[in-house]
């Protein structure tokens, strides 16, 4: 038996089964954040593009909502995309210390202070030693400074790094979360215009015919399709659940990359300085 095909609005052509969809290019990589309605208003057609309007309109007529396998599968993959990609944003908050790398600028200073502050103990008790002791005493306290100060500034320079890959790994993030975010938009939007249309056409129809013909098996059919409508309804409410949270997390990524920016600074300020 033939499996059955389940149409996927998805960001990449597929001729056979569903709309061509691709991203507006100002949703690509930006630091700007999605421009959506609040989350408690929904989404409405005007955040789409012309070409993503009629995709969703060409992929609206698709959906079968008597069809309980599709309403049970639609919009699956954009959710799971978006639980994916929430669990690699935390494991990435989880892998943060950024307090070693504090610690290692702390140290670093109060190296370098710690040095000037030894001359400065000497102060004129200095002048009656003999010049070659001075010097050799100030050399050798200088050998030590610099091997503390270069063994903390590789160890820096590593974490900064580190801490740069991480920036345009977030950056990358960002725009996935926007397509993911538009994805799920767009399958909110065609279930909607869908099922709008079967309640304002075939479902009156449907109580329409029942109430002319008093037949109990028309009645039942009427009251199977509202109860098909409602599960639909309630699937495309946990749709835009998860909407929300692609929604909340792109200030978090932003804050996230901002904070490793600020930090990055700070170490490179540090080692020149």
């Amino acid at each position: 038996m033939e499996e059955e095909k389940i149409p996927q609005l998805t960001l990449t052509p597929d001729l056979e089964t569903v709309p061509t969809l691709e991203v507006a290019p100002e949703t690509a990589l930006t630091n700007a954040q999605p421009e959506a309605p609040a989350p408690e208003a929904g989404p409405d057609m005007s955040s789409l593009t012309e070409a993503e309007q009629r995709a969703v309109k060409e992929f609206s007529e698709k959906i079968d909502i008597t069809n309980p396998n599709l309403v049970l599968q639609y919009g699956a993959s954009a959710q799971k995309n978006i639980a994916d990609f929430s669990e690699t944003a935390l494991s990435s908050v989880r892998t943060k210390d950024m307090g070693e790398i504090g610690d290692m600028v702390s140290n670093l200073l109060v190296e370098l202070k710690d040095f000037d502050a030894q001359e400065e103990k000497k102060g004129l008790f200095g002048l009656f030693k003999k010049a070659s002791n001075s010097v050799e005493a100030l050399k050798i306290k200088y050998d030590k400074a610099e091997v503390n100060v270069d063994k903390i500034a590789a160890e820096l320079e590593k974490h900064q790094v580190t801490l740069m890959k991480d920036i345009a790994i977030m950056e990358q993030m960002y725009g996935k979360n926007l397509e993911y975010y538009k994805q799920l938009t767009m399958y909110i939007l065609a279930g909607k215009e869908k099922l709008a249309k079967e309640r304002n056409t075939t479902l009156l129809e449907l109580r329409k015919k029942a109430q002319e013909t008093g037949l109990a098996e028309d009645a039942q059919a009427a009251n199977d399709f509202a109860n098909q409508c409602e599960r639909f309804d309630k699937k495309l409410h946990d749709l835009e659940l998860t909407r929300v949270i692609s929604l909340q997390m792109a200030p978090q990524i932003r804050m996230l990359q901002n904070n490793d920016t600020l930090m990055t600074e700070k170490i490179q300020t540090s080692i020149v300085n």
